[in-house]
């Protein structure tokens, strides 16, 4: 049974059809001018998203970070390579297609999912090389997106690929790759079911930026960053567990779970603390203890009772 639950809404708060119908209009003209442009700004148009419960009493990440500083191996491995190599990636049309173990698949256009109920969320983000952000992300819950299509009894995972653009991506061209594409994620059911787990559309306010995975990704803000696959084109209900890029590149250094785990050490650092992108400060003053699960152990730990995170990590 899905944890997802729709609000219950009084007549009188229902959106009137004249409005309704005037933002898919806006939708379908913002995605005309992200191809019109081309720019890595380009589908930075504004968002109406109600606000959420799922916030934290912290600074936000500056947006010029968020939008500057990510992974996005797509279009290089370097921090700054996605927002200078993005230009050229064209976000629409797009469609996201759902199958596998489903009572209905189905191929998403990317007007229609930008046209559910979006909420802003502010997440804490924490990546596996113990840097951290708050973002405020503008989306929706994966679940919603999973009642859809109905899943069959057997499903028990959820697999992810995204885009294979190589025109576009220059990331994905050349001799020498540093990962295998498609990059590929996935998520046990109940874990992409869970209220936390959403696609995000947007952030800041508008439309995701291309280097920030435009025009839909995923957000689970108690795994480490690289779980939130980017640019998302399929999602496929599976029985068994999907491959995941990361851990096909070197299991033993990244885990299919990948839970934010201060315990549990990368081969190669350690993930006692995190380095808060954005707050400047001297001498490791922006470093702060890691949280188990990223601050939402009481949310999700119990997704986990009785595994051992050490070996499941």
């Amino acid at each position: 049974m899905s944890l997802y639950r729709p609000p219950r809404l009084a007549a009188s708060e229902i959106t009137p059809e004249h409005c309704f119908l005037n933002r898919r209009t806006f939708l379908a003209a913002a995605a005309g001018g992200a191809l019109a442009t081309g720019g890595s700004s380009a589908f930075a148009a504004s968002l109406t998203a109600s606000k959420s419960q799922y916030m934290v009493d912290e600074t936000l990440t500056p947006e010029k970070d968020v939008t500057s500083y990510n992974n996005f191996y797509e279009f290089g491995t370097g921090k700054g390579d996605p927002v200078a190599n993005a230009t050229g990636f064209k976000p629409t049309p797009w469609t996201v297609k759902v199958d596998g173990l489903v009572g209905k698949p189905k191929e998403f256009g990317l007007e229609e999912l930008m046209a559910l109920p979006l909420e802003e969320r502010v997440y804490r983000m924490r990546c596996v090389e113990a840097w951290s952000m708050v973002i405020p992300w503008i989306g929706f819950p994966l679940a919603a997106l999973l009642d859809k299509v109905e899943p069959l009894g057997d499903a028990k995972y959820v697999a992810f690929e995204t885009v294979v653009r190589p025109e576009e991506m220059p990331g994905q061209s050349g001799y020498f790759q540093p990962l295998p594409w498609p990059y590929v994620e996935g998520l046990r059911l109940d874990e992409a079911r869970h209220p936390l787990a959403i696609l995000a559309v947007g952030v800041y306010g508008k439309t995701l930026p291309n280097q920030n995975g435009s025009p839909i990704r995923l957000v689970v803000p108690w795994k480490y960053g690289f779980k939130g696959i980017k640019s998302i084109v399929r999602i496929t209900l599976t029985d068994k567990q999907p491959p995941s890029t990361w851990n096909l590149s070197a299991s033993n250094e990244y885990g299919f779970y990948a839970n934010v785990n201060p315990e549990v050490d990368h081969p190669r650092w350690s993930q006692a603390s995190e380095n808060r992108i954005g707050e400047g400060g001297f001498f490791g003053a922006n470093r702060r203890p890691t949280l188990p699960f990223n601050g939402y152990g009481e949310e999700v730990a119990s997704l986990y009772s009785g595994m051992d995170l050490r070996a499941n990590f």
